[in-house]
């Protein structure tokens, strides 16, 4: 069967073995706490370095999102107090670049321009909300295909985008409401399990789920993430220095990136009901040496539960249309799953921090440390998602 070519995975460089997680940080995950992403940002990083056992002087890189910037270099310098070189890339926070940072930073690590590299992402959306204009909606909004072509005919903003290719789902693979709530459902008893989710306390099930408000049919209130203000940090190492600091490492195993070719979000592409973990995640397997039945929990960025729906048949870890099928039979828990998922709560559960904590949720179960533990996790996989782009990190213990 020909390969699919409504786009293209990015050629990487093979660096699975050579960069390795060693520090984790978060700060809590809330409503509006008042507080904007750059001390949010900064609290994280504070976290994640001391996680690792070393001072602010031994990050010499530096990776922050360029499309919400918060924490770059010049705020890193101000809050620690230091003024030493740093590796700088703007091509990593969260989304698709929390899964492929670590490709970067292994190259900066092997090139000897930076010895400890920091990534960092953090969101305040909840406190900002009321001076933006349709909240996360607003950065689609300033796009010309967006403004031209989507807006005018009413498809924006993102609960349109997902119901739609929601019901495109239904209507080619037979998934159900009942499916989709059985992810929701599936995920909020993982957020009741993590005392730092913003859904902690709050139960959901399917009957609620079914009855809960329409946003845009079929796509109801709880297919949909909330609004938060949080963030989390991660520190990368070489392999080799990593065995003599404070936690066990996080072994960066393969790295894959896919891009659909019909540019940002879904009108133009040919393949609605995927995403281009079509391409990225062939390349991660392919790289880490390891297939989906090696996979002891997956995390998927997941903003509506049709993406979760999509990236699990998409990275193989079912056939396309059936993982409505396998969330509805328990599929997706922590406890008693095939494949253990999302397992903080992931975005529609734990907070809408754009991916970041998806990845320290792979290192604190590789860890053994997670509120909703796996046992004998080896192998933590997560699936970033952009629209356009996917991304696929496959993390495992050291051996």
């Amino acid at each position: 069967m020909s390969a699919p070519d409504w786009g293209h995975a990015v050629d990487l460089r093979d660096v699975g073995g050579e960069v390795a997680i060693v520090g984790i940080g978060e700060t809590a995950y809330s409503k509006a706490s008042g507080r904007t992403a750059t001390e949010i940002g900064a609290e994280a990083a504070e976290r994640a370095i001391a996680d690792a056992g070393l001072e602010p002087a031994d990050i010499d890189g530096l990776a922050w999102s360029g499309a919400f910037p918060g924490f770059g270099a010049a705020e890193f310098h101000a809050h620690f107090g230091t003024d030493h070189e740093l590796w700088t890339t703007p091509w990593g926070g969260g989304m698709a670049w929390a899964g492929t940072v670590p490709s970067l930073a292994a190259d900066a690590i092997r090139d000897g321009k930076a010895r400890h590299v920091l990534n960092v992402f953090a969101v305040a959306w909840a406190t900002q909300r009321a001076e933006m204009t349709g909240g996360p909606g607003e950065v689609h909004a300033q796009q010309s295909l967006k403004q031209n072509l989507e807006v005018p005919f009413g498809w924006f903003p993102q609960p349109i985008y997902f119901a739609t290719i929601m019901r495109r789902h239904m209507l080619e693979f037979g998934t159900t409401r009942e499916q989709f709530g059985a992810v929701a459902v599936t995920l909020r008893e993982h957020a009741n399990r993590t005392p730092s989710a913003v859904f902690h306390d709050k139960p959901l099930t399917l009957d609620g789920y079914l009855g809960a408000p329409m946003l845009a049919d079929p796509l109801c209130l709880y297919d949909s993430c909330p609004i938060s203000d949080g963030g989390a940090a991660y520190v990368m190492t070489s392999v080799e220095r990593s065995r003599d600091l404070a936690r066990p490492p996080a072994v960066v195993l393969g790295v894959g990136e896919g891009y659909s070719g019909s540019g940002t979000h879904w009108s133009q592409q040919r393949a609605f009901t995927s995403t281009p973990q079509v391409f990225s995640a062939p390349g991660a397997w392919a790289m880490a040496g390891v297939d989906p039945d090696d996979v002891d929990v997956l995390t998927c960025y997941d903003p509506f539960t049709i993406a979760s729906i999509m990236q699990i048949e998409d990275m193989g870890f079912c056939a396309k249309g059936a993982a409505g099928e396998l969330a509805a039979s328990g599929g997706l828990r922590f406890d008693s799953g095939r494949l253990p998922y999302n397992t903080h709560g992931g975005l529609l559960s734990h907070a809408y921090v754009l991916g970041i904590a998806h990845v320290v949720e792979c290192v604190k179960q590789l860890r053994g440390t997670a509120d909703a533990q796996v046992a004998g996790c080896e192998v933590a996989v997560y699936g970033g998602y952009t629209g356009h782009m996917a991304s696929t990190l496959v993390l495992a213990k050291a051996r």
